[in-house]
This record gives structure tokens, sequence and C-alpha cells, in this order.
């Protein structure tokens, strides 16, 4: 493992298209593990504060990834790399879970999905900003095209694009998980793939765990099964396993390319709306996703300048 300079890893070597497949096959599973998170944290902050679900999930992901950094006595980052874990931190493990837990508990999950299909469009402006990855033209019609139908599709299903201040705080949870994904992306190539998301985590454990312990002061929080359930699946899947394949896929890369796989995220939410909350899924509903799906393709099969 080596310790290079950020201007080293912003020149990015060639990247052949069988590696270019294996980062989107990455991507596309970290993607189907996310597209749970939306319906899952509706769940849970149905009987559990959102304070206590959106940092106390990433006190479960810290523990495990204690244990794994310790088990496997990985070396400790050096220099500039904690400056960039804290921005990861603060984008995917604070900024994220907790803006999505306090509007979720007065959106509805498929409307959640409405604002959240733009993470796509922001993680590749992201990867270009921070990556200097240099998409055609043809690129940013695929992807502006996918955020529109992504969007579109969002928002016929949960009845509108209703602006209001979840949907502020769902925009904020997209920019912070636009740059925490760029840079984890990045630094993954420096620390790997599952270590980064682990440091990360072990980073913001402290404050993590003091807004676990606010959420709880008046006592343990009392929640259904399923809703606890619910809560596992964020701390485990969510906020540690997940990132193993996305940073992985992102680290692979082109980042900007493999972004565009989060496209399908929404479609994928909204069925699992259908399954677990029970909403009602229709033949407009399947034709949209299709829709969404072929803008992702061209997206992903669009080749870019490294």
């Amino acid at each position: 493992m080596k310790d290079n300079s950020s201007a080293t890893l912003l020149v990015r070597p060639a990247i052949s298209e069988a590696s270019a497949r294996n980062g989107l096959l990455w991507g596309l599973l970290g993607v189907g593990v996310f597209s749970f998170t939306v319906i899952f944290t509706r769940v849970a902050v149905g009987g559990l504060p959102p304070l206590f679900v959106g940092s106390g999930r990433a006190v479960v992901a810290a523990i495990l990834a204690a244990a794994a950094l310790g088990l496997t006595r990985q070396r400790l980052p050096r220099g500039r790399q904690w400056g960039r874990l804290a921005v990861i931190a603060g984008g995917v493990v604070l900024g994220f879970p907790l803006l999505t837990s306090y509007a979720l508990t007065v959106t509805e999950a498929s409307h959640g999905a409405v604002v959240i299909a733009l993470l796509p469009a922001a993680t590749a402006v992201a990867a270009v900003w921070r990556g200097r990855e240099r998409p055609p033209g043809r690129f940013w019609v695929a992807a502006g095209l996918g955020a529109v139908a992504a969007v579109g599709f969002a928002a016929g299903q949960s009845g509108g694009l209703r602006l209001g201040w979840p949907d502020l705080l769902l925009f904020g949870a997209v920019v912070a998980a636009a740059i925490g994904y760029a840079e984890g992306g990045l630094l993954a190539r420096e620390l790997g793939a599952w270590q980064t998301v682990s440091w990360a985590l072990v980073l913001a454990s402290p404050v993590m765990v003091v807004l676990t312990l606010v959420a709880a002061q008046e006592g343990v929080p009392r929640a259904s099964v399923g809703q606890w359930l619910a809560f596992g699946y964020l701390g485990v899947m969510s906020m540690f396993l997940g990132f193993f394949a996305w940073y992985h896929g992102l680290a692979i890369g082109p980042m900007a390319r493999v972004s565009q796989v989060q496209l399908v995220q929404p479609v994928m939410s909204i069925a699992w709306a259908g399954l677990f909350l029970g909403e009602r899924i229709t033949v407009g509903t399947l034709l949209g996703g299709l829709a969404v799906i072929g803008c992702a393709a061209l997206a992903v099969r669009t080749r870019l300048k490294l």
C-alpha cells in the first residue's frame, strides 16, 4: 500500500473496457444495496427518532469497521489522507444519513426518490471536478436525459414534485453524498475500497456516538421488530457492506461513468416501496422504469476520455 499524493492520483491511467465493465458491475451491486436505503429509513423513522436512526446506524457500522480494521491489522492512513477521510465522513456518514432521516419523517419514500434521483448527475459533476475526468459532450447529454427521466419517473409515482423543507434536506443529502462518493472513489485507489469506508466510519464515530446518546437520552427507543430490522439493515448494509462494492466500482472507474448506474436506483426503490410499503405499481411504473434504465445504459456505454 503506497501513500501516493493527491496530485499524483489525479492523473488516472488508461482504463480498459474489461476493467470498466468490472467497475460498472461492482457499482451496480452497490446501488442494489443502496436501493433499499430510502425504504428502510422510512420504515425505521416510523418508530425510532430520526437522530437515532441517522447517527445510530453509523455507530453500528463503525463497530464493524473497527473490528475489520483491527483483525486485518490495517496500517493507519497518513498525512492528507485523514483530511480526505473527514470529507468522506462528512458526506456519507454524517450528511446523507442525518438529512434523509429527518426528511423521511414527513415525506413518502417514493417522494424521497424524486430528489435522490439527481444523485447520479451530482456524482458525475463531483467526479469531473475532483478526479479531472473529461467526459465527452454525449455523456453529459445522456446523463442529463437520465436525470430528467429519473426525476420525472419518480415524481410521477409520488404524485408530483412538491417542493418543501424536506426537499431542501434531500437536496443537501444529494450534495453531501456526491462529494463523499467522488472523494471516496479516489481515496479507495490508495487505501482500498472497504478500508476507505471503514476509516471514515471510525473517524466519525465519536461524533456519531454522542449524537446517538443524545437521541436516546429519554430511554432506549421502542419500536417494532420490523423497524429494528430496518435499522439493522441501514447499519450493516447501507452504511458498511454496500460501500465495499460501491467504492470498489468507483475506484476502478471511470467515476463519472460508474456513477450513472445510480439512475436505476429510484426504479428499484419504488419497486421495493410497492413490495414492502404497499405502494401501487402500475404499467406506467414499468414503462417509466424501462426508460430510466435505457438512459442509464446509454450513459454507461459512452466512452470517457481519461
